[in-house]
């Protein structure tokens, strides 16, 4: 990953309106935003077929709102946190209910347990920024 210039985010969401919300944010903040949807429910994630993800290797900070009650899904937060640098950001959006479920898997990663608000993007995108200047 280059450490200069736009930082790039990757928006791993299910179709829908909060991901025009949280790409344009982010978008005036500065940031070029990459956003994949997911695989298809018949198809493997790139990453976990061991090819590699553009999208990925590209990321300076991964916002992540697919289901984790697919465990494809919760593979895919594995996979980033094994093969991304460990000050990578990941940050999980999640129900209330999935918080709890997954209160262990989450460790390792900050889960948003409600739709990320401004500011939440906010702090979440100075995070990407400070990771840049380190």
């Amino acid at each position: 990953m280059e450490e200069s210039g736009t930082r790039t985010i990757l928006l791993d969401v299910t179709p829908g309106p909060g991901e025009e919300f949280e790409r344009s944010f982010l978008t005036r903040n500065g940031h070029e935003v990459t956003v994949c949807h997911g695989p298809d429910h018949d198809d493997v994630c790139p990453l976990l077929r061991g090819d590699g993800c553009s999208m990925f290797e590209g990321a300076h900070g991964i916002v992540f709102e697919l289901d984790l009650d697919r465990p494809q899904h919760r593979a895919i937060v594995d996979r980033y946190r094994e093969l991304g640098e460990p000050d990578l950001p990941i940050r999980v959006v999640v129900s209330a209910g999935q918080a709890q479920r997954y209160a262990a898997f989450l460790d390792q990663v900050q889960a948003w347990p409600h739709v990320p608000s401004a500011a939440d993007l906010d702090g979440f995108a100075a995070e990407v920024e400070a990771r840049g200047r380190s």
